[in-house]
């Protein structure tokens, strides 16, 4: 099975593109989300949070706009909450991915905001970076409710520079046009690797011990 690491800075289009991915027929496992169940009245991360950043829990769960305040601008407090929740999150990826190894699939997507950041491109045969001109990211960041420019600062500056994800990249799709200039891009992407996992598969079988050959 090949891993396809999916990631993009802020604004870019990633959470569109794994939506794509899983229209194309590709099981996805997104970091988010997994973040929000972790944190979610009997997630397993509530309680830890809740000690290691008291005030943040309502209700059994993580107050997200409480644990924000807490740690926006304090890059100790996030470094300590990302020590709490990355190891989680990387759990939860490799049983997706070992559930999705039992299920013969040819490829699985690994959805994560900060993948080379963490570290988390190790688990990677492949990596597809989303990108869109800074107008278009700035633009779209903003329009989120809540979202102001220190927030996007803030959130930039924990973040791989653009420019230094795709040089370290295999596929970059262009999310600055349409949905549709996106998908063609995916399509055509997701083709190459299911051909390369077809390979390894033919690769790997002609390696077994003991097979006879014509």
């Amino acid at each position: 099975m090949l891993v396809v690491g999916l990631t993009g800075s802020i604004g870019m289009g990633k959470t569109t593109a794994a939506t794509m991915l899983r229209r194309l027929g590709l099981p996805v496992h997104e970091a988010d989300a997994a973040v929000h169940r972790l944190m979610a009245r009997g997630g397993a991360a509530v309680d830890t949070v809740a000690a290691a950043f008291p005030g943040v829990d309502k209700d059994g769960a993580i107050d997200r706009g409480r644990l924000a305040a807490k740690v926006l601008g304090d890059p100790a407090a996030l470094s300590r909450l990302e020590g709490i929740l990355h190891p989680l999150v990387r759990a939860e990826a490799q049983a997706f991915l070992a559930r999705q190894a039992r299920q013969h699939r040819p490829l699985a997507v690994l959805d994560i905001p900060l993948l080379f950041e963490t570290g988390g491109d190790a688990l990677c045969d492949a990596v597809i970076v989303v990108s869109a001109p800074p107008a278009v990211q700035r633009a779209r960041v903003l329009a989120r409710p809540g979202m102001t420019e220190a927030k996007l600062q803030a959130v930039l500056e924990r973040q791989m520079p653009d420019a230094e994800k795709r040089r370290r990249a295999d596929f970059v799709v262009q999310t600055g046009l349409t949905k549709g200039h996106s998908l063609r891009q995916l399509t055509a992407i997701v083709t190459l690797l299911r051909e390369e996992a077809r390979r390894r598969r033919r690769r790997k079988s002609g390696n077994r011990p003991g097979k006879r050959h014509a």
